[in-house]
């Protein structure tokens, strides 16, 4: 799994740092995300699928 995040649509809701705190984390000054890791490991893949489900902007890409 390999994640994409086009953080220029992220409106900082925060809920991928929710479901995968150790994948996303955000920004201090504007709550954008950070992507920690962009090839988690296998026991982070469902976490990360429903990050990317539940992103009300749709910035998370999984190739």
């Amino acid at each position: 799994m390999r994640i994409i995040i086009d953080e220029d649509k992220c409106c900082g809701a925060g809920q991928c740092v929710l479901a995968a705190p150790e994948v996303f984390d955000q920004r201090d000054e504007d709550g954008v995300v950070v992507l920690l890791d962009a090839d988690p490991p296998a026991e982070q893949h469902a976490a990360v699928t429903e990050a990317a489900q539940i992103c009300p902007a749709a910035v998370i890409a999984l190739a």
